[in-house]
């Protein structure tokens, strides 16, 4: 991704800054050094199916997709599927400790030698740099 640093936020990152939890400042700093060049953003493909479903379930499918398009507005890249990720995110799952959504979005930070960003206590167990809101 070049000389600069590379972040994966997590879905529970996003949820953070759209409900202004703590946290949310560390998130719309990251969010806005990207959009200045200074380090890159990515967020897995699954992500965005979380965002989607857990938004649609709480608040209903126009909520839900009023805040996939504010995402879409953000200096993010949104990663999906490849062979290396899709390894890495099973042998993860393999090992029980995280969910299949975790263990996708762990295995996107993992392959892109990236830090994690997070806010759930189930991706502390997984092996790889992270920055915990």
């Amino acid at each position: 991704m070049g000389d600069f640093p590379v972040f994966v936020m997590d879905t529970s990152a996003l949820l953070t800054l759209r409900d202004n939890e703590s946290g949310s400042g560390e998130v719309e700093e990251l969010l806005r050094a990207a959009a200045r060049r200074e380090c890159a953003v990515q967020v897995s493909f699954i992500s965005r199916m979380e965002l989607l479903y857990i938004l649609w379930r709480e608040e209903g499918e126009a909520a839900a997709r009023h805040a996939l398009r504010l995402v879409d507005a953000f200096s993010i890249e949104w990663v999906s599927c490849d062979p290396e990720i899709l390894d890495t995110a099973a042998r993860l799952k393999a090992g029980g400790k995280v969910s299949l959504a975790d263990s996708w979005i762990a295995a996107t930070a993992i392959v892109h030698a990236a830090t994690l960003v997070h806010k759930d206590p189930e991706l502390d167990s997984v092996t790889v740099p992270q920055k915990r809101l």
